[in-house]
């Protein structure tokens, strides 16, 4: 069923290409599926606290498994920057049953694929394999949570990949942490929203095994995380298998989230930052949105579309094909750590651009406001409203990916995770289509105020050596 409905969804969502005669032939079978996505699922809560969610989809014969933690990067301890980070590494590094390599090895022996992240909210450990190998990899995962390998060498091996990490992904790159890294630092206040969340060196390298068995107490949990399994299952079989290998680890203390609320901004925030390798500069905005779940923030995830996604977009339009002030834009809410859906909490709507050094800064900014101020004071279009729902729409099918259902499971975790329900997902199509002009010159009028702005600018240091070596090359 779960086939035949993205089958059905991508023909809709292209508005072209699905001849008559496809749709005639599948007509019969498509008044069978319901509207909109209809995710199945099961969900309990084992005695210890741990949320399982079972999803049976059988278009192909594999089983993806995601364990998420309640546990991400603005949730970390102070003077423990990058300690969530750091976690998602020592995980991969054995369990008292089974030894470095075996958890990886297994998986790629039986075909398959895994790896893990740190995201805002959660630190997530995925893998998609045949679905005759679900039961080593529930046992795997079970043994790691219950009994992670944490010692002296496993954690001085994991500082300096991770301490390298940083050195190559931000320190040692041109535009390295930007926007996804820079702009929170300078959009929040509150210190959880608005640390370094890859962590300052002296944090990660003066980390104890003391200090990484109580982060390890505290958050790596049963009762702070939720068990999906997804694919070609049989629910009795696997809701054993589930209740077998982790039903007997011990739950820990209650988890103590703390404050990570942000004030209402009121004044406009600036700040520039030289980058010593970047070639060309980037100027970056960014505007707090809604809270997650709410009409607004429904609207918000539509004034992204209208605004910045795809050449279609006013943004894009008008700094790209009027104005040529850059080449491309990026943007969204959640940037470079996820999307719209899996974070909880504060959260930024971002737009940035690397643009010539002949284009002001201040041009960018008089031509962005050119945009926004019409999208805040004129109503929508009802046939712009809807190409925008249509994209969204596209975007969550798409989303779900059931290649590797990835999307999927993220979907059915976060909603376990947060709203205690993993059906919240099938209620996200309906969350857009209420969405009317007059709600959305609503939002953006509270939320894309010019007092709710951060500008950031990237400063290109590398700009100056590079020209004078283009002007000596041509004497």
């Amino acid at each position: 069923m779960r086939t035949m409905l993205l089958a059905a969804a991508a023909c809709t969502l292209a508005l072209s290409g699905c001849s008559t005669a496809q749709e005639s032939a599948s007509l019969s079978r498509a008044s069978a599926v319901p509207a909109g996505l209809q995710l199945e699922s099961q969900y309990f809560t084992l005695p210890n606290g741990l949320k399982v969610v079972l999803s049976r989809e059988a278009a192909a014969p594999t089983v993806t498994v995601g364990v998420y933690y309640g546990i991400g990067f603005r949730i970390e301890p102070r003077n423990r920057t990058g300690f969530a980070h750091l976690f998602e590494h020592l995980m991969f590094q054995g369990s008292q049953n089974a030894p470095k390599g075996t958890f990886p090895g297994t998986v790629a022996n039986a075909g398959g694929v895994l790896n893990g992240s740190t995201r805002f909210d959660y630190t997530n450990y995925h893998q998609v394999v045949p679905s005759t190998a679900l039961e080593s990899i529930l046992w795997l995962e079970a043994d790691r949570m219950a009994r992670p390998v944490i010692n002296k060498d496993v954690l001085a091996n994991q500082q300096g990949v991770v301490a390298n990490e940083v050195k190559v992904n931000v320190l040692n790159r041109p535009y390295g942490g930007w926007p996804w890294l820079d702009m929170p630092q300078v959009a929040n206040v509150n210190w959880h929203n608005a640390h370094n969340f890859y962590g300052a060196l002296e944090d990660l390298e003066s980390a104890t095994v003391a200090d990484a068995t109580q982060f390890f107490n505290s958050f790596y949990r049963p009762n702070n995380a939720v068990l999906i399994v997804a694919g070609d299952i049989d629910y009795v079989q696997a809701r054993s298998l589930v209740t077998r290998y982790f039903g007997s680890i011990p739950r820990g203390a209650p988890v103590q989230i703390p404050n990570i609320s942000e004030p209402r901004q009121t004044e406009e925030k600036f700040k520039s930052r030289l980058d010593p390798l970047a070639p060309r500069p980037a100027f970056t905005a960014a505007w707090h949105v809604p809270k997650r779940g709410t009409p607004e923030w429904f609207a918000m995830g539509l004034l992204d579309q209208l605004l910045a996604q795809g050449q279609d977009s006013r943004l894009f339009q008008k700094l790209v094909r009027e104005r040529a002030l850059t080449g491309s834009l990026q943007a969204g809410i959640n940037i470079g750590l996820g999307n719209m859906y899996n974070y909880n909490g504060p959260m930024l709507w971002t737009v940035g651009l690397i643009h010539d050094p002949d284009k002001r800064r201040e041009d960018i900014t008089a031509a962005m406001d050119e945009v926004i101020d019409d999208i805040r004071t004129t109503p929508v279009s009802d046939q712009e409203l809807q190409r925008a729902k249509t994209k969204i729409r596209a975007n969550l099918y798409a989303n779900v990916d059931p290649a590797t259902r990835f999307g999927m499971v993220d979907l059915l975790a976060v909603g376990a995770l947060w709203e205690n329900d993993p059906k919240w997902v099938n209620r996200l199509e309906r969350g857009f289509a209420q969405v009317t002009p007059a709600l959305l010159m609503k939002t953006a009028r509270e939320y894309l105020r010019p007092t709710n702005r951060s500008i950031l600018v990237i400063e290109p240091g590398a700009a100056a050596p590079a020209a004078a070596a283009k002007t000596g090359a041509l004497k």
